[in-house]
């Protein structure tokens, strides 16, 4: 029975280990260094999840590139640094903040460039329906059945005034 016990406990190290040493990789750094980790981590996009950091991703890929910020800090690099190095090798889609480029001109102008071809579409359209009268209005001015028309309103809002019994 020990040595059933005993192979349990063996199991469970081995299967626990991993996760343990990368637990406390990162908080055996000082913590001016373990607070520029973090921040780091949490700029830099995880290259498999795509929309999460690699601070959030669970990803094996993203837990390589956080042991490698690790060792980039423990190594003295500079954050500029450590975001060149990965960018290097994984493209400026890995930054949640891609640099302005003239490939990324596109990326960082086109919500404004659409925000003001809206705002003109809009200020067009209002500017043409101020200068067309509608056809109503041209009707009633043509005929005399403006009159009788008006007539005609102001009999039906008297009757629906009054209290029916």
């Amino acid at each position: 029975m020990t040595h059933r016990i005993r192979c349990f406990f063996v199991l469970l190290l081995v299967c626990c280990a991993p996760g343990l040493c990368l637990a406390q990789a990162a908080e055996s750094l000082d913590a001016a260094s373990q607070a520029r980790y973090h921040a780091l981590i949490a700029e830099l996009r995880c290259v498999v999840c795509q929309n999460r950091s690699i601070a959030e991703s669970d990803a094996p890929l993203a837990g390589d590139l956080r042991h490698v910020v690790e060792r980039q800090i423990r190594a003295g690099q500079s954050n500029a640094a450590i975001k060149r190095y990965l960018v290097d090798r994984y493209g400026d889609w890995i930054l949640y903040d891609p640099p302005w480029q003239r490939s990324t001109v596109l990326l960082w102008t086109g919500p404004f460039l659409l925000l003001a071809i809206g705002a003109l579409l809009i200020a067009a359209l209002m500017r043409r329906e101020r200068s067309v009268p509608s056809e109503a209005t041209i009707k009633v001015g043509r005929d005399d059945h403006g009159d009788r028309l008006g007539q005609i309103l102001a009999d039906d809002r008297a009757n629906r005034s009054e209290p029916k019994q």
